[in-house]
Parts: structure tokens; sequence; C-alpha cells
């Protein structure tokens, strides 16, 4: 029997189960009564892995969650159509599919043979976690201004992947560089 989560004990960036759906916590606020006989509650806000939507809830102290059946394999990216996206699990070497749903904008993240986690829930896959970082190539920018180097001057650079990014005026066609996958901003050069 999976172990159980009290309310209370939920915190930041942790995985539980509710309704036989698992979500992950992406901020736990707690408020104690002031008054005697009030009851804490516990502000969550949390997203549905499954469906990827994103909503707060609050929930009494006390509540219990089960843990989820979550499981994260490595996984290399193959390719995408109009079927979802294709990836090699690297310890069984089966291919799943994600579709385009449970793969939100990570598309626009994603290269042939970039290594990434996927998440399955009773042994199905259900979506992935991206590295904090990832390198693309620069497909098209325009030159930078010459002599326009005051301050921090960006031009708009478009990835291979379609990704389109605000980049420094050092940068040329053809760079590798690393964009953040949480802001979708310019991190450096590769």
């Amino acid at each position: 029997m999976p172990a159980l989560i009290e309310a209370i004990a939920v915190k930041r960036k942790m995985y539980f189960e509710l309704d036989n759906t698992p979500y992950y916590c992406m901020d736990a606020e707690v408020s104690t009564p002031t008054a005697r006989g009030g009851q804490t509650l516990v502000r969550l806000k949390m997203r549905n892995l499954l469906t990827r939507a994103v909503f707060d809830k609050t929930f009494k102290a006390g509540e219990r969650f089960k843990e989820p059946d979550l499981e994260t394999v490595e996984a290399s990216y193959l390719y995408s159509d109009a079927g979802g996206s294709y990836f090699l699990d690297q310890e069984s070497f089966e291919t799943h599919v994600l579709s385009s749903q449970m793969m939100g904008d990570a598309r626009e993240f994603l290269v042939e043979g970039a290594l990434i986690q996927l998440h399955k829930f009773n042994g199905n896959p259900i979506g992935l976690q991206l590295p904090e970082k990832v390198e693309l190539t620069v497909a098209y920018t325009e030159p930078g201004a010459r002599g326009d180097t005051s301050g921090s001057v960006t031009k708009l650079a478009r990835l291979e992947t379609g990704l389109e990014i605000k980049a420094p005026l050092y940068i040329q066609e053809g760079e590798k560089v690393k964009v953040s996958t949480e802001t979708r901003e310019f991190a450096g050069r590769a």
C-alpha cells in the first residue's frame, strides 16, 4: 500500500495523488487560525500531471494524499509527427509516445537525441521534465548594428526549433546558445 502524505507535509516541488490523479505542488501556503478551535488550512498551487492544468485548492491540514506511482526514466528525443512525439527509453529501449497535449511547449526546446526525464504514472508515459538549460543552434538573427554597445542591447534570434529569444548583439547565425527552459531566455554561449 502506498504511503500517505498529510496536506500540511506537502511542500513545493513534491508529487502527490488526489482522486487517482498525480499532481505536482508548485507552491504551498499554510494559514494557521488566530481564534481557538479554528482549523489550520493548506493552500496548494498544483499542476495536474495528466491534463497539465494549474489551479489552487485549499485543504485541511489533516487531509491525506496517496504517494503517486510515479517513475522517472531517462529518454532521448527521436522525432515528432501528427501522432505525437517519440522518445527512446535509455534503459529498456522501448519507444514511448507523448501526445502534443502532454508535450505542451516542450517541443520548442527539443532537438534529435536530446536527453530528458520522462514521467510515467502506473507504467504509462504522462509527461516530461526538461533540463534546466538546453543548447540550441541559432538559425537566424540580424547582424548587430556597429557601435550599438551601450547597456544591454539585444536582438531577436530564431533557433533551430523555431523558438525565438532575445540574444545579445554579439550572437551570430550558426552559434550554439544556452536557453533557460523555465524563463525562455538567453543563458549564455554554449
